[in-house]
């Protein structure tokens, strides 16, 4: 499995925006483990400029948001030895934009889990463009309950 994403092993039915994989609209992100870190790469299209050649500061957002939400939904699948990974949602996140996010290369995301406590994990991740780090995450993210409306949408 080290070479096919969370996304399509997990939840190919998936329409979300950011990582559906039924979502020919969307941005496709791809998220993959690796050792202790979940990496991404992703190319950005045309559309996703903020002007000529840089990325636009809320699709930074969405990409990063998707790729740590599956992060840490690995990371529970992973300490609580399920089968498939829980049903995770973003509760916070903030993201510090560090400098222009190039458009004409692919992009590099890593994620890591920092810590966790029952259904709630913190993840922190990284965007990086033309060899520079151009954004940093940090996320909560928490499993969801039957009476949550993104319970077992996966």
């Amino acid at each position: 499995m080290a070479s096919e994403a969370l996304q399509d092993r997990f939840a190919a039915p998936s329409i979300c925006f950011g990582c559906g994989p039924a979502n020919a609209q969307g941005l496709q992100v791809k998220s993959i483990p690796q050792g202790d870190a979940v990496i991404c790469t992703w190319v950005p299209k045309p559309e996703h400029q903020a002007f000529p050649g840089v990325l636009n500061g809320g699709i930074v957002g969405a990409v990063l948001d998707c790729h740590c939400n599956w992060t840490a939904a690995w990371h529970l699948m992973q300490r609580d030895g399920l089968a498939e990974p829980p049903c995770t949602v973003t509760a916070d996140y903030s993201v510090t934009l560090k400098r222009p996010t190039p458009t004409n290369a692919p992009l590099h995301l890593t994620a890591r889990a920092l810590s966790s406590d029952g259904a709630k994990v913190v993840v922190e991740g990284t965007l990086e463009g033309g060899g520079k780090v151009c954004a940093l995450f940090r996320g909560t993210f928490v499993a969801v309950k039957p009476d949550h409306p993104a319970f077992d949408r996966w």
